[in-house]
This record gives C-alpha cells, structure tokens and sequence, in this order.
C-alpha cells in the first residue's frame, strides 16, 4: 500500500492536521493506493506509525541549510552542449562569474555539470569531467563563495574530486546505478546526495519509456535505492530524492508524476523537482525553444511547492524566485520590509 498525503496551505486548518515533512503542508487527508484496487481517501489518523512519521517529521537541514522554506537550485553547466545553456559557461572566468550572479539572484545552492545528460547524449570521460568542474569549484571557493555547492555526476571519482575542491552536496541522475563506487563517496564524505530515477542512460532513455504505474514504479525504485544507500552506511536523512522528471519518460508520465509528487514524501527524504526548460513544458506550453520556457517551468514549479517540494533545480533563478517568493507570501504570510 502506498499513502499520498493530499497536500494543503490554506489557512483554515483543522487542529487534528498534520504538517506534512517539518514544512509549509499541512494534510488531513490521504489517498491510499494499492496496485489491485481503486485509490481511497482516508483520514490522516489512520496512518501507520511508521507511515505517519516519514510523512511528518521534519527533513535535516543541507549543512546550514534548513528546508522548512522553498529552496532554489541554481544550475550551472559548465559543458559545450547541454540541452539548454551548453556552451555558454564552459570556459572558467564565464563559470565563476555566473556562480556568483546565480547567488546574487537568490540561489540556495548551486548545481555544477560537467557532462550532458539530455536526451541523445554521449559519455564523457572522468578525466574531462573533472577537469571541468574541479578548477571551477576551487576558484569559486577561493574567491569566497559561501553557497552549497553540489556536484552533478553519475561518476565517484569526479564527485571525490569535487569535494576535495570545496563541493559539499552530491547529486547523482543515475541513482547510484552508474558507478557503483558512487555510495562510498557519499559515506565517506558524510555529504548530502541526491538520488534520481531515470529508465535507461542518455543515449537512448526517450526511445520507448514504458511503466506499469509510473508513480508508483518510481517510489518503489527510490525506495530500493535509498535502502541501498543505507545499507552502505548513507543515513536516510542525508538523502534527496528526485522522481526524474523528463528522464525516460513520456509527457504524460511526467505530468502523472507532477500530480502525485507528495506521494515521494513518503520516503522519509526532502526531495527535488528538476523541470527546468524541460521539452514536455514546450510541447504542452507550445514552447520550441528551451529559453522560452520559464513561465511553464514557474508553473510547475509552483504546483511543487503547493505538494511541499523542498528544492527545486532551475536556469532562470532571478524570476523563479521572484515567484517563489511571491507564492509563499501568499501561502504563509508576508513581513513587510522597511523603506529605511
């Protein structure tokens, strides 16, 4: 059985709620599904224990880092041909001075890349990775950026020199399934890593994504990689999850998995939402280019926080912020500022 916390932010919440992961939800209310029957509703009361204190307590903060509010994820690819920016900030000077324009812009954390995993895309060496990254993370940390850093590869010996660069989060789109090597790293380090599903590798994940349930299959796939992490000594509190959005699946699969998202609370983690210019938001928003597409990610990205989303991984910092900034206002409450 599977429990989805029906995620609310009204205001007009009843004594008996719930607060859904130490965050701005609350729930009284869950769909229970099973494979076999048709989804019930619940009340939240009759969880299971076990059930009932994955879904509420609180996540541990990423360093200093607390998750009790919305966190933006500033992506920076520092390759010649990732799907959306590659080629724009692939020499070093280019790469530092973004990190710091993406910090001013609001950006909790910022996302290094030094190998493509869009559609179609081919393996790069651990050499080149590393020599694309590491020297940016260095430089970024001697000229005093304070940000958290996570290192975004399928690949422990690029992520172990990373860390030694001055990374402090590891995020992994191959959910530890790349390079096995993966999970010592992140015990070791006692760094943060987030874990993705995606069915297939670059080259061909878009060819024929198939699902029984894809939300479903999904949370049953992170399940089994995270009881791997923690059967390796990776605490369950020092993972991310991320369902994958755009890796292997249809349109609609990821607009089944947008719907269900706080179904992925249930794993105990914080998790991540990475739909960033993704090519379902142009072809449902009619949107060819990917830098077209920052009002159908805003979009998306909203619906996220209204299921209790911690982090979300984006390009246009500046205007997800702003209306990130704006939702939660509305949701929980605005302090205004003085004109002094």
């Amino acid at each position: 059985m599977y429990y989805r916390p029906i995620a609310r932010t009204d205001s007009a919440r009843p004594e008996t709620a719930l607060t859904l992961a130490g965050g701005w939800c609350w729930f009284d209310e869950v769909e229970l599904i099973r494979r076999d029957a048709e989804p019930e509703i619940i009340p939240a009361t009759h969880l299971p224990e076990e059930e009932m204190i994955r879904l509420c307590e609180p996540r541990k903060p990423l360093g200093t880092l607390a998750l009790d509010a919305p966190r933006i994820m500033g992506i920076l690819n520092v390759t010649p041909d990732s799907f959306s920016d590659g080629g724009q900030f692939d020499v070093e000077d280019a790469a530092v001075a973004r990190a710091f324009a993406l910090r001013e812009m609001g950006a909790d954390i910022l996302d290094i890349g030094g190998e493509s995993t869009r559609p179609g895309a081919t393996e790069v060496s651990e050499d080149e990775e590393i020599a694309r990254t590491a020297p940016v993370i260095s430089e970024l940390r001697a000229r005093g950026f304070d940000g958290l850093i996570s290192i975004d590869t399928r690949k422990a010996l690029v992520a172990d020199q990373a860390l030694e660069a001055g990374a402090n989060m590891l995020n992994d789109v191959s959910g530890l399934e790349f390079d096995p090597a993966m999970v010592e790293v992140a015990e070791i380090s006692g760094a943060p890593i987030c874990l993705m599903h995606a069915q297939g590798l670059p080259e061909d994940m878009q060819d024929d994504p198939r699902y029984g349930d894809v939300l479903l299959d999904i949370y049953d796939y992170l399940e089994d990689r995270i009881a791997l992490a923690e059967a390796h000594g990776v605490e369950r509190a020092n993972i991310i999850a991320d369902p994958g959005i755009g890796f292997g699946k249809t349109v609609a699969h990821n607009l089944a998995l947008i719907r269900g998202l706080s179904l992925f609370h249930g794993l105990g983690c914080p998790l991540l939402l990475g739909v960033s210019r993704k090519r379902f938001i142009g072809t449902v928003g009619h949107a060819e280019e990917a830098s077209a597409r920052m009002p159908g990610t805003l979009a998306v990205t909203l619906t996220g926080l209204a299921q209790g989303v911690q982090i979300h991984r984006v390009h246009d910092v500046a205007e997800i912020v702003q209306g990130v900034r704006l939702w939660d206002a509305i949701a929980r409450g605005y302090a205004e500022e003085s004109d002094a």
